[in-house]
């Protein structure tokens, strides 16, 4: 292979000189900013088309994650605190983000606020493609399409902007984090932007703990200058303490039980998620493509001897070291993996984290392979066997080709997955609405279904505050579900008592046995004190405090 070093610009200039304009083509309508605009453009489209082709998705009950998070926000911004009024298994950055729209609901009700919660987090994940695309800008318009474009499609990443999820939310801040730390391919050697990016690392930790990954990869890289790594450890305590401390001290021993005992603590009983399903949701590519056992090892196989094998020929065929950006995805993208195959706790929405460092993991090394914009504005020509600019950009072409077809097939693909309509409960029911009226006190197992009716806010101050219920029943039992024995520890059995004495409705899901932790002392109560009054045919069922006429 030819190691010949053509002074060739990005835009095929050569000799450094700039090339020729044609025409009056705009000054910023370059080829990697056209690229970066079409993906997120795309991203933006399967985003959108899932979220308004599925009845009930903007203004129904999807989740059961996004009441907890933006019904935070709604007690928050009426007076009360996470970890000392109610437990969140969170820290509180999502609590701050949705605040603003908290303030909203007063005017135009908790229905419509989580829908603008919701329309926001699917322009977070947006955002996220256009972040990706200017972290690897240098490298050129293959590297921003392999990179943007995974994340364009990246099927979990589609799924986890629905709603008002952390993940995107996360990755918002930590690709923000990583374009003001990088120049390039290296760590900047600005103090400003190394403090500026360890605030956004900070309080992308703020938002999800995982932010722990790539701030620890990123501090491990700045610790040949002591005073870089330090000034990053700065930003990052600053960007994480300021806005977790006030919620910290406000309730100490509630903070530890809900994000340490609730979230990440031991589980009794704790059934493992699949290995297999696990893989299958990394990988990310669109559901509706028919996944064998066979098929699914057979593509992991693949992707990892891909990233192995392009890693070690680009290091050969440069002759140079991966570049600090490379490492930084890299082992960020395998601490990841083995953080999500670790614990016997997964969720889909989980490998929305994984996306842009798998995405630069995969596009990186390929483009320093094949021949790329350099640091110093050059172009390699390392591959094919040739010698001249030419060639290498028809064979970077003949890549782009493949690669767009191919990201293509997975967005069509992926946009028929999406126009299946999923199991979820939907609309909430006019009924529910009319037999409850505005002020009462409501408690359900899932208060995503309060938010959409516009019951989550009780005029009554002995209401309990109640935002999760299973999470509360885990920072109570020291991680007990309700299946695996909740109901036996008397904290838990006092403080669901409490909440049913209080509650003048509750509206029950069909899978509330997962979230209340149901005592036969708890039973008899509920029954003796309510009678049901509606049932909808996503089964949802709506009680009434006997004595209490409903409607």
């Amino acid at each position: 292979m030819s190691e010949t070093l053509a002074r060739t610009s990005a835009d095929g200039s050569q000799g450094g000189a700039p090339a020729p304009q044609q025409g009056h083509r705009p000054a910023w309508l370059t080829p990697v900013n056209l690229v970066i605009i079409i993906t997120t453009l795309v991203a933006l489209a399967l985003r959108l088309y899932y979220q308004y082709t599925r009845p009930g998705f903007l203004l129904g009950v999807t989740e059961y994650d996004d009441g907890p998070y933006f019904g935070s926000a709604v007690r928050l911004v009426h007076g009360s605190l996470p970890y000392r009024d109610f437990v969140l298994v969170q820290p509180p950055g999502i609590t701050l983000l949705m605040s603003p729209v908290g303030l909203l609901t007063y005017w135009i009700g908790t229905g419509w606020g989580l829908a603008i919660g919701r329309i926001l987090t699917l322009l977070a994940g947006t955002a996220g493609v256009t972040l990706a695309g200017l972290l690897v800008r240098h490298r050129g318009p293959l590297a921003v399409l392999l990179t943007c474009g995974i994340m364009a499609v990246y099927s979990d990443s589609v799924a986890a902007a629905h709603t008002v999820l952390v993940e995107p939310w996360l990755v918002l801040f930590c690709l923000a984090g990583a374009v003001t730390v990088f120049d390039g391919d290296r760590i900047t050697a600005s103090t400003r932007r190394i403090a500026w990016g360890g605030v956004l690392f900070g309080f992308a930790g703020a938002v999800e703990a995982w932010a722990i990954v790539p701030v620890l990869v990123l501090a491990a890289l700045c610790l040949p200058h002591i005073k870089r790594a330090a000034v990053f450890a700065g930003g990052v305590a600053a960007g994480f303490v300021i806005p977790v401390l006030p919620f910290a001290v406000a309730g100490p021993g509630q903070f530890y039980r809900s994000l340490i005992t609730a979230q990440v603590g031991y589980r009794a009983h704790a059934v493992r998620v699949g290995v297999l399903l696990r893989l299958r949701n990394m990988v990310g590519l669109p559901y509706s493509l028919g996944w064998s056992k066979s098929l699914l090892l057979l593509v992991v196989l693949v992707i990892v001897v891909f990233v192995i094998v392009t890693q070690a020929a680009a290091i050969v065929v440069t002759r140079q070291p991966q570049p600090t950006l490379d490492w930084f995805a890299t082992v960020s993208g395998v601490l990841i993996v083995a953080m999500f195959l670790w614990p016997p706790q997964f969720h889909y929405h989980f490998c929305a984290f994984l996306a842009p460092f798998m995405a630069l993991t995969l596009a990186l090394p390929l483009c320093r392979l094949l021949g790329g914009p350099q640091p110093d504005g050059s172009l390699a020509i390392t591959w094919p066997k040739t010698s001249g600019p030419k060639a290498a950009r028809q064979a970077g072409l003949a890549i782009a080709g493949v690669a767009a077809a191919a990201l293509a097939v997975a967005a069509v693909s992926q946009a028929r997955f999406e126009s299946a309509v999923p199991r979820v409960i939907g609309p909430i029911p006019a009924m529910i609405d009319r037999l409850v009226p505005p002020g009462a006190c409501v408690l359900t197992d899932q208060v995503s279904v309060t938010l959409a009716v516009n019951r989550f806010v009780s005029t009554d101050p002995s209401c309990p505050k109640l935002v999760d219920g299973l999470g509360a029943t885990l920072a109570l039992s020291d991680g007990l579900k309700p299946e695996t024995g909740a109901a036996n520890v008397p904290r838990v059995n006092a403080a669901w008592n409490q909440m049913f004495s209080h509650a003048q409705y509750v509206i029950l899901t069909s899978t509330n046995a997962r979230r209340i932790a149901w005592s036969s002392q708890l039973e008899a109560y509920f029954a003796s004190h309510f009678t049901q009054v509606y049932r909808s045919p996503q089964r949802l069922s709506l009680y009434v405090r006997k004595g209490l006429r409903a409607g």
